[in-house]
């Protein structure tokens, strides 16, 4: 049996991963300390003793309103984690850590692709961009293999993010949403089938690689607001709130799926329309 840790099992994406991974033949264990803890963290890690190690915690909030704390979980939270798992006295099999394709910044010219030079323009992309370099500082202790998930969603997400709040408004049938800029153009995938990547790349993920995970295929929150409302026959206003406006807002994120495709094969993710269904569905069944 394959013993599989997982960091932030309790979170949005942990919720989806971990009966994927069963299904798959792992035996998934959460990590239960908290990242900031380094003798909490290490003491469970070596009770847990795992193979592979999928680590989702951190935070994930572009808008958190604490930076420093976005350093002390998503850098030194994950510098605790790699150094308990390198005093194990056995070399594991794989240890993915998710970034994200913020790092990539409004540098790059979508389609990225790993090669694309990160610039990253807020603290949380900082943060994940900080994550990767440490990382490397275990490169000859520890099987590592960088995942950069780019925008994704799906039952459970939280309604901070804007895709779980609009399928919110349109299930509740409010009469406006205050939203950002609409025209805005980000990948929307389905958590399902991120966490099927993530799990191959514990399989054949090549170390030292990093990974977008991608489809490739970018639409604008207004195409996002015109699916949900031929879904419900659900037209609220839409209210342009200066506040949801980020600085530097990065006009296009979408990115190349090549290289993952060649390491994992071609990922079927369903469409945008399935997705917000399937979400749509949630909300009226809570």
């Amino acid at each position: 049996m394959k013993t599989l840790l997982v960091t932030g099992a309790n979170g949005f994406t942990g919720r989806h991963l971990i009966p994927a991974a069963a299904a798959l033949g792992y035996n998934p264990y959460a990590l239960t300390a908290n990242l900031i803890d380094a003798e909490a963290v290490a003491a469970e890690v070596t009770n847990i003793m795992p193979s592979h190690v999928i680590h989702l915690a951190g935070i994930s909030a572009i808008t958190h309103a604490d930076e420093m704390e976005i350093y002390r979980v998503n850098l030194f939270g994950t510098i605790n984690l790699l150094k308990a798992l390198a005093a194990l006295p056995y070399t594991l099999n794989k240890v993915l850590l998710t970034s994200s394709a913020n790092i990539y910044g409004s540098g790059a010219t979508s389609p990225i692709s790993e090669a694309s030079c990160p610039a990253p323009v807020n603290h949380y992309a900082t943060s994940k961009l900080a994550m990767e370099h440490m990382a490397l500082t275990f490169a000859s202790k520890l099987p590592i293999v960088i995942a950069r998930p780019f925008n994704y969603t799906g039952v459970g997400h939280d309604k901070r993010f804007v895709i779980p709040k609009l399928t919110w408004h349109f299930a509740q049938r409010t009469p406006t949403i205050a939203l950002g800029n609409l025209h805005v153009e980000r990948e929307f995938n389905d958590v399902r089938t991120v966490c099927s990547a993530y799990i191959k790349l514990l399989e054949f993920g090549r170390l030292g690689q990093a990974y977008n995970i991608c489809s490739g295929k970018a639409v604008n929150l207004q195409a996002v607001f015109d699916i949900l409302s031929n879904l419900t026959g659900h037209k609220p206003t839409i209210e342009v709130n200066p506040a949801f406006i980020r600085q530097n807002e990065i006009p296009y994120l979408y990115g190349s799926p090549s290289k993952l495709e060649a390491c994992i094969g071609k990922l079927v993710y369903p469409a945008l329309q399935e997705t917000l269904l399937w979400m749509l569905e949630s909300v009226k069944n809570d």
